[in-house]
């Protein structure tokens, strides 16, 4: 059963272009990844001010492994830029096949 993944991105008000600027220079970037189903990037327009970024994978583990591996090449470069996002909130579900 595939699962969604969303991380509710806080981010100061005038740091949206920003945002979306960085996800669309690695848009493909996770396409490769085992288990990887879909990508989508939701700009708030009424009533909301997080951006969320929503993730499709075929399993939980498929998830947890790019997360992981994520996490290590993150721990590994130095010349990162500074986070756009000043919190996040990780939502997960399952797909319910009707």
């Amino acid at each position: 059963m595939s699962i969604v993944v969303i991380n509710a991105l806080s981010i100061p008000g005038e740091a949206g272009p920003e945002l979306e600027a960085r996800f669309a220079a690695r848009k493909h970037s996770v396409d490769s990844e085992p288990g990887f189903e879909g990508f989508k990037l939701l700009r708030p327009v009424n009533g909301e001010d997080r951006y969320f970024v929503y993730t499709q994978w075929a399993t939980r583990e498929d998830f947890e492994n790019w997360r992981s591996k994520r996490s290590d090449a993150a721990h590994s470069h130095n010349d990162a830029k500074k986070p756009v996002a000043t919190g996040a909130e990780l939502m997960e579900f399952e797909i319910v096949e009707l």
